[in-house]
């Protein structure tokens, strides 16, 4: 999964609804918030009924569990909530292969679909459909990372990863800090360029409030497989570690119910789950897909979702991306704010301070 930051959300709406729409919730082929800043661009005729049939239908594709009850299920829940409301249809597939992703979009666009959207860019090897004429009458939705060009068919959703994942660590280190520790532990699946920064920036934040902190990472090699998540936070936590951040998808939840066995803190990979009892969780790093898709999707019902351009979420500036302390005291959300505000104004140089603090 390409985690991204505040690449954002709102609370975790997975279960709560029932879906009035075209498919189930399963990982098979099935029948005005918050704004970023965009670049300009051209919003094509027709939206949202792009193809001009008479109806919307939304396709969603995702390279993850889309029942796993965090990131990748997130983009699923947001593109439902919204087209139920709007009476649109929703087409979606999880657990695609990378190797298929060029594949199955173009089974969407075969099935009529007005928009294609991926749900992590690990499926950008199907950005090329969008040229193609089966998927001509398509307009496209990829939340981006540093590896996915600008296409002129294609709307990219981007954010700065240092932003959230230094965030992460520095609220991180503010419970460190309340309780004494120095050890903290990121679990996470393939050992990517994306997961590799994501720790060094959280290890970055934890010493920005303990200079003296480490960080044990391990990577699984898998952000679904449960008994890996399960083995690497035991191990962790043999070794000292007070905080585990299970930066994982499917696996999350496993991950997370052992740290609490286990004594430790845990933060989320994405969605807002203060709430939540089972697991618990301690720190709640928003960057759910979901609020930047339903936000794309509000601009798209308009008929305003600009093609070749990219909207970019920035900390302090945008709703999403966020970082909450569950329950943080007084001075733990007197010092977020002041750090948040820090990034926003570019006071903090959020990748000065990865390279001195990270490494």
């Amino acid at each position: 999964m390409t985690m991204r930051i505040g690449r954002g959300p709102a609370a975790l709406l997975a279960g709560a609804l029932g879906f009035a729409l075209v498919g189930c919730a399963s990982n098979d082929a099935t029948a005005p918030s918050a704004e970023g800043s965009a670049s300009s661009g051209t919003a094509p005729a027709g939206q949202p009924d792009a193809n001009g049939d008479g109806k919307v239908v939304i396709g969603v594709l995702s390279p993850g569990d889309i029942n796993d009850n965090g990131y990748y299920e997130s983009f699923v829940v947001g593109a439902e909530k919204f087209a139920t409301e709007k009476g649109w249809q929703v087409i979606k597939r999880g657990n695609v292969p990378p190797t298929e992703a060029l594949s199955a979009a173009r089974a969407l666009c075969q099935q009529g679909v007005d928009l294609v959207a991926l749900g992590a860019s690990e499926l950008k090897d199907a950005i090329p459909a969008s040229e193609e004429p089966v998927c001509a009458k398509t307009s496209w939705y990829v939340p981006s990372s540093e590896n996915i060009p600008q296409t002129p068919r294609v709307t990219l959703s981007s954010d700065d990863p240092n932003q959230s994942m230094l965030a992460a660590g520095y609220a991180t280190g503010l419970v460190m800090q309340a309780k004494n520790a120095t050890k903290a532990g990121f679990v996470t699946g393939m050992e990517a360029d994306f997961s590799v920064n994501a720790a060094k920036a959280y290890k970055a934040g934890i010493r920005m409030v303990v200079p003296n902190a480490t960080l044990v990472t391990t990577y699984t090699g898998d952000f679904n497989d449960s008994a890996k998540a399960r083995e690497a936070v035991q191990a962790q936590i043999s070794q000292g570690v007070k905080v585990v951040y299970p930066y994982l998808g499917g696996a999350t939840d496993a991950a997370a119910k052992l740290a609490n066995t286990g004594g430790a803190l845990t933060l989320t990979p994405g969605t807002d789950r203060c709430d939540s009892t089972d697991p618990r969780f301690d720190i709640s790093v928003i960057f759910d897909p979901g609020a930047y898709f339903a936000a794309a999707l509000e601009l798209f019902a308009k008929g305003e979702m600009t093609l070749g351009t990219t909207k970019k979420w920035e900390l302090g500036k945008d709703p999403y991306p966020a970082v909450k302390i569950c329950k943080a005291t007084p001075e733990q959300t007197q010092k977020m704010d002041a750090f948040v505000a820090d990034v926003a104004s570019g006071k903090t140089d959020t990748a000065a301070t990865v390279a001195k603090l990270g490494s």
